[in-house]
């Protein structure tokens, strides 16, 4: 959402994604696998990004920057080339490769939001396998199980921030607002400011550019 810095859920989101990531870092390098981690996301790559710069991924592919496949090789056999024979690829949902599509795990009828993304972890599995020898590539798809589970403690104090802050507007009578966080203080913005539009990962901005500095390829 393009009016706030935060939403609700997405620290635990990202929580859960860095703990499978950290934990496909055991097998994949005890077993010198190339190990694909799908994370949801739709059209933005928060969610690989920030997880996947915690996670100590070596390969963060997002919709907003769209991939070519020999680039991601490159990075596999440069980490091979150091005596790394594991690689670690986190995919938002959304990612593509250039001149590509989506992938659609399935459409909804009688949905708004008819289309359901999924399934590019084992694309990407898939198309790997096809040009990379000597390393077994594993695809996970997080999938649900990032919208469950324990919240996280700034998830929880960030929520009751919102919801009283909602509540406090419905008792003054003021409707059509949507609360939202700025740097650490509450605001609100209109609703008609706010409905149909997505707060995307800058491509240029300091996120992936820390990312590039400790080594991470985009695949492009």
């Amino acid at each position: 959402m393009t009016a706030t810095d935060v939403t609700f859920g997405f620290n635990t989101a990202i929580d859960v994604a860095t703990e499978a990531l950290d934990r496909l870092h055991t097998t994949a390098e005890s077993h010198h696998r190339i190990m694909i981690c799908e994370v949801m996301g739709r059209n933005a790559g928060w969610i690989a990004l920030e997880s996947g710069i915690a996670g100590s991924a070596d390969v963060i592919l997002i919709p907003e920057i769209p991939y070519d496949i020999e680039k991601v090789i490159k990075k596999i056999e440069e980490r091979k080339r150091q005596g790394k024979m594991f690689s670690i690829i986190v995919v938002a949902e959304g990612a593509k490769p250039k001149d590509g599509q989506v992938v659609v795990n399935k459409i909804v009828e009688d949905s708004p939001d008819p289309i359901r993304l999924g399934g590019i972890a084992n694309k990407l599995a898939y198309d790997l396998e096809r040009l990379i020898k000597g390393n077994e590539i594993r695809s996970t798809i997080l999938g649900h199980v990032q919208r469950g589970g324990i919240t996280s403690t700034y998830d929880r104090i960030l929520s009751t921030r919102y919801g009283v802050a909602a509540a406090e507007l419905i008792h003054e009578g003021k409707f059509g607002k949507m609360v939202c966080l700025k740097g650490n203080t509450i605001c609100f913005e209109e609703l008609e400011n706010v409905i149909g539009k997505e707060k995307n990962v800058d491509v240029d901005g300091e996120l992936v550019s820390v990312a590039r500095k400790i080594g991470i390829s985009f695949g492009d």
